[in-house]
């Protein structure tokens, strides 16, 4: 089985964003995708392209699919994991946590690392394995990672 962990720690600092200004709150989320990344053996990079592609970072998204699921949070995790995460004790009112929302994904990234490899194709997995939709956010997650070295970069 998987392992899903959102350590204490994690907790206590999701309250302290929680309380934070906007300023310390970017600034904990970010130790968030590391702690996170390091945890599942994950590209922090690659974690943070993935929240832009899905909420552009907020926190507070949330979004109604055309069957019925819901995503959830920074990471948009879809509601046809909450069974699983449930046995986890993760419910949907935690994926709001930008912190916990960025570990769930780490997470279901490293799932689909496992059965695709270190591949595109498992980045793109963290959406949809339909091949197509698969592919397309794949290219839009790399174009992102592209741009985000780019501007690490200086350029």
């Amino acid at each position: 089985m998987m392992r899903l962990f959102i350590p204490r720690p994690a907790l206590v600092l999701a309250l302290a964003v929680l309380s934070a200004r906007p300023a310390e709150v970017r600034a904990q989320t970010l130790d968030c995708f590391a702690a996170a990344a390091a945890y599942q053996h994950v590209s922090p990079v690659v974690l943070r392209a993935i929240a832009w592609q899905e909420s552009h970072g907020n926190a507070n998204a949330r979004h109604r699919n055309r069957n019925g699921s819901t995503d959830y949070g920074m990471m948009q995790i879809n509601s046809i994991h909450l069974p699983l995460l449930s046995r986890y004790g993760v419910s949907a009112d935690d994926l709001m946590n930008p912190c916990s929302s960025v570990y769930v994904a780490a997470w279901h990234l490293h799932k689909m690392m496992v059965k695709y490899g270190n591949t595109w194709a498992a980045i793109g997995a963290y959406h949809s394995e339909t091949p197509a939709e698969r592919d397309r956010y794949a290219r839009s997650v790399e174009r992102i990672v592209e741009r985000m070295k780019l501007a690490d970069d200086g350029q």
